[in-house]
């Protein structure tokens, strides 16, 4: 029997003070720049047991501009941005390719913490790509060898050749180079620190940027 959606949905707490760790954030001591205070934040994240704090919505728009989002992986933060990788063509790599600006989201509920990132987004060379794709895993590289990302699977039974296929041929030859692979740098516009506080009154911080620095600012919660 399925449970009743609103009734769940009243029942359940958001920051339980038993699992959340709800920090001040002092914005007098933030950086100038945003690069160090993420590297901080996410650091907090691991330390404070987040599981998978390196994985990110990340936010497209079509030819049209309707919007699709997902969750990826983070793999890399520095000068050229954030960085994530897919496939050329799958729905997000087609996205990008229509439409080169996205948003990102990190959400790190033991602490009540989010950071939101957004900016035009650039492919990095192909040499850059596959050195990323190969410092991953195995199954990293059988992944992106398994290929056709987001086309129409006609069978689960497919999917699974394909997959050993791919597995097989990336342990024998981990450096079997996978061309469509892409790894795109998100070099933020704007990047907004969110801190949640007990009594609703959340601290928010945003980088914009102005020429070649930043201006900070806070913002109404």
């Amino acid at each position: 029997m399925e449970p009743d959606l609103h009734a769940l949905l009243r029942s359940l707490r958001v920051w339980d003070p038993a699992v959340t760790d709800l920090r001040p954030f002092d914005v007098e001591r933030a950086p100038a720049e945003p690069l160090p205070l993420f590297a901080r934040w996410l650091g907090d994240a691991a330390a404070a047991g987040q599981p998978e704090p390196h994985t990110m919505s990340l936010a497209t728009t079509d030819a049209d501009g309707l919007p699709d989002v997902r969750i990826v992986v983070l793999h890399g933060a520095d000068r050229k941005g954030w960085s994530f990788g897919t496939h050329a063509h799958s729905r997000k790599g087609g996205h990008l390719a229509a439409r080169p600006y996205a948003a990102l989201t990190f959400y790190w509920p033991v602490l009540g913490r989010q950071v939101r990132v957004r900016g035009p987004v650039t492919a990095a060379p192909p040499e850059e790509a596959q050195a990323d794709l190969h410092a991953r895993s195995t199954g990293a590289l059988a992944a992106a060898l398994t290929g056709r990302q987001s086309a129409v699977l006609a069978s689960t039974e497919e999917l699974t050749r394909a997959s050993e296929a791919a597995w097989d041929r990336a342990r024998r030859a981990p450096a079997t180079p996978a061309p469509s692979w892409t790894l795109y740098h998100l070099a933020p516009d704007e990047t907004e620190f969110f801190q949640g506080d007990p009594h609703r009154r959340h601290v928010r911080l945003r980088y914009r940027r102005e020429g070649k620095g930043w201006v900070r600012e806070l913002l109404w919660p």
